[in-house]
This record gives structure tokens, sequence and C-alpha cells, in this order.
């Protein structure tokens, strides 16, 4: 058992470290704002269209960009969720992501 344990948390540290090389995209207000974020849920990238930047409309720039921000975060998480139910075979594992 121990030497599963084992075999399990080597494939889990290879796997989180592919998953950090891994990239999700998420946009927001038709795609004027696009954000990328990994599998740490690091953002690595924010594009924003010339177009939406207006001194005047703030308020709108903010929310697209947490939109787009918090997609891109759900995405890389439901990604993370995936490949870790591919390696435990479905099984929920308290801690674990």
């Amino acid at each position: 058992m121990m030497k599963q344990a084992q075999k399990l948390q080597s494939k889990m540290l290879a796997m989180q470290e592919e998953l950090g090389n891994r990239t999700v995209t998420a946009q927001a207000g038709g795609g004027m704002v696009e954000v990328v974020a990994n599998g740490r849920q690091e953002l690595i990238s924010l594009r924003i269209d010339p177009e939406v930047v207006n001194s005047e409309d703030v308020d709108l720039l903010q929310d697209l960009v947490l939109a787009a921000v918090n997609d891109a975060l759900n995405r890389s998480r439901e990604m993370v969720a995936d490949e870790m139910a591919k390696l435990t075979g479905g099984m929920k594992i308290p801690g674990l992501f």
C-alpha cells in the first residue's frame, strides 16, 4: 500500500509540473479582454483591446477584466480537476486540489 501511495504521489508531482505548463484562455466582451492562465491558477497574460479603453467608462473595463480573469481561473481549476480525476480514477481525495 505504501508503494502505491508513493507511486501516486510521484504521478501527482509530475502532473502538477505538466499542468503548470498548460494554459487556458478566456475572453470577455466578445474578445475585447483576453486572459491566459496556467494550471497553477496563475495569470500568464492579459490583453485589452484599445477600443475598450475609455477613461469615461472605467467600470466597463473593470467588469470585463474581472469576468475574463474569473473565467480563466475557473477553466484552469476544471482542467486540474479533470486531470486529477484521470490520475485517481475519479476518486475524490480530500486535500488534493
